[in-house]
């Protein structure tokens, strides 16, 4: 009798352990591929939001009068971010007609949303290591003066800006992208994670066991392909980021319910 009445137990607690392990979806630049959207726009937030996606990332810059603003590339209408005043980029549309957000119209929308959605929040290289440190400084203070700490979770190619945010605020989980470290060095570093391009992790793939090991959470990017999404999900991956978000979490979805 007592071995009757464990089974059912143990299938009860085993069965939602196997759905846990499927990897999480984060909208690339938001959820931009649909109607009225554009990336790292507001509205690819809240599109990104709609869908149930864990995460919408979006990439910041500081200018040269310290201003954070969205943008991906280093340059917008022939002019560098990073080396210009905001005001010669305030008026400069997206292709939704949305003008290119500063940072602190970015947070004060997605507290509107009503979604706990997380903010995977990239922090661009800048030029040397005092300007990756005042971004890092700047970027901190905004998400506390907001208070989403709660929702915010940092990735960044730059190490000196990693090291900062760490250093800055060691309750939000902080991602490292550039690839070259293994999970050890990055757990010595005091990183939550890696955050690593498809092709790394196949080079690599003992780093998704060894990853698992240090507690560290394992983040996939730019993965567009359902074959690779699966793939990346057998292996371990905690987190797949995708500029196809809704598909993804329907494949993700589907599998789960196999």
């Amino acid at each position: 009798m007592n071995k009757l009445k464990i089974i059912p137990f143990v299938l009860a607690v085993t069965l939602p352990l196997v759905a846990q392990d499927l990897p999480k979806v984060i909208a690339h630049r938001g959820y931009w591929q649909t109607y009225g959207s554009t990336q790292n726009s507001i509205c690819s937030f809240e599109r990104a939001a709609e869908i149930g996606a864990y995460g919408s990332e979006f990439d910041v810059h500081m200018t040269s009068d310290s201003v954070l603003i969205l943008f991906h590339d280093n340059t917008i209408h022939n002019l560098n971010i990073q080396e210009v005043p905001y005001s010669r980029l305030m008026d400069i549309k997206l292709p939704n007609g949305e003008c290119v957000p500063t940072l602190r119209e970015f947070l004060e929308a997605t507290r509107k949303t009503g979604s706990d959605i997380k903010l995977i929040f990239e922090l661009k290289p800048h030029a040397t290591p005092e300007r990756n440190r005042e971004a890092a400084r700047r970027s901190v203070e905004m998400i506390r003066e907001k208070k989403l700490t709660y929702r915010t979770e940092f990735i960044t190619f730059s190490l000196d800006a990693g090291k900062e945010l760490i250093r800055l605020a060691p309750e939000i989980p902080v991602y490292y992208l550039n690839g070259e470290l293994s999970p050890q060095e990055l757990k010595n570093l005091g990183f939550a994670g890696l955050d690593y391009h498809f092709n790394v992790m196949r080079k690599n793939p003992q780093w998704f066991k060894e990853a698992k090991k240090l507690g560290l959470g394992v983040n996939v990017w730019t993965i567009n392909d359902p074959a690779i999404i699966k793939e990346m999900a057998d292996q371990g991956a905690d987190f797949i980021t995708t500029d196809i978000p809704s598909q993804a979490i329907i494949q993700l979805n589907h599998r789960k319910n196999e």
